[in-house]
């Protein structure tokens, strides 16, 4: 039986996209500098890609951005929540329409090896089997075509985790898998030269509110399935709210920490292992300056 901890109730996750698609761009503000950070990344690798599938797309920034960077290249939109697709159809900036494909990156709707690049930022922790999403990856890439993504580790929320610890036992926060535990579901899958990094960062509110209504407006509160159903009462969210207060820093705000995992590998070659290069995030951050730090 599946760990309930891990597994994504999909109807509500969908729901929720759903109905973040016209405020999500709003809050979106880690989302989009760790998705510029991972297109920062790919200006180090030698890819000419003739097709390009972004999974996970939601309002199609990261989209946008790939047909500005790629303009010879068919660019694929592909998103659990039709609301998010309608938002990337309606983005200005367009040289030209994405394909948007309304579909579950657990099975996607498209033919072997017919994919070049796979861009995902922040959508594999939607994933309640990372073997058949890394699967469906490795199935659709052509040989020599190169996976990126980011996904969120299990020190992410660890405030809220903790604050919410300390008044019941419930699940009140969506639980993360290990970076090292999603490296070794890229092997199984077949996947040709992994490398993983971490890096962390930190959002910062005046009060608690302001992270749980962010997480609403996002479409990422807690849709696990061991979740408790129902309202949380007043007293109880007063009193997370008060062991939260045990993070205030000496600047007077509150952290929201955020492990920020950071993957990529390759469609091995026909008969061979690929010898692309490998790039670590710390590189990246070296050459170009980047802090670990949103506030």
């Amino acid at each position: 039986m599946p760990d309930q901890r891990f597994t994504i109730d999909k109807r509500q996750a969908r729901l929720a996209f759903s109905r973040a698609a016209e405020q999500y761009d709003q809050v979106a503000v880690l989302q989009r500098e760790i998705g510029q950070r991972m297109l920062d990344r790919l200006a180090l690798v030698r890819l000419q890609p003739e097709v390009i599938l972004d999974v996970g797309a939601g309002t199609g920034v990261a989209t946008a951005a790939l047909a500005s960077r790629y303009r010879k290249s068919r660019i694929l939109a592909l998103d659990f929540a039709f609301p998010m697709l309608l938002q990337t159809r309606k983005r200005g900036s367009w040289l030209r329409k994405p394909r948007c494909i309304c579909g579950d990156l657990e099975l996607l709707p498209l033919a072997d090896q017919s994919v070049d690049l796979i861009y995902s930022n922040a959508a594999i922790q939607w994933s309640n089997d990372l073997d058949s999403t890394f699967g469906e990856f490795r199935r659709v890439l052509r040989p020599g075509g190169l996976l990126m993504f980011t996904t969120f580790g299990p020190d992410t929320l660890k405030e809220l985790r903790a604050a919410w610890a300390a008044v019941d036992e419930g699940s009140h926060v969506s639980n993360f898998i290990d970076m090292h535990d999603v490296g070794d579901a890229l092997l199984r899958a077949g996947l040709a030269d992994p490398v993983m990094d971490v890096d962390r960062m930190t959002l910062t509110y005046e009060r608690v509110t302001g992270l749980m209504r962010d997480l609403k407006v996002l479409g990422a509160h807690n849709v696990n399935s061991d979740r408790q159903r129902g309202l949380t009462g007043k007293g109880r969210i007063q009193a997370m709210q008060s062991a939260y207060e045990m993070f205030r820093t000496d600047q007077g705000v509150l952290p929201a920490s955020y492990e920020v995992v950071y993957g990529h590998a390759w469609a091995p070659e026909a008969g061979h292992r690929s010898n692309a290069p490998s790039v670590s995030l710390d590189q990246i951050t070296h050459s170009l300056g980047h802090t670990g730090k949103v506030s």
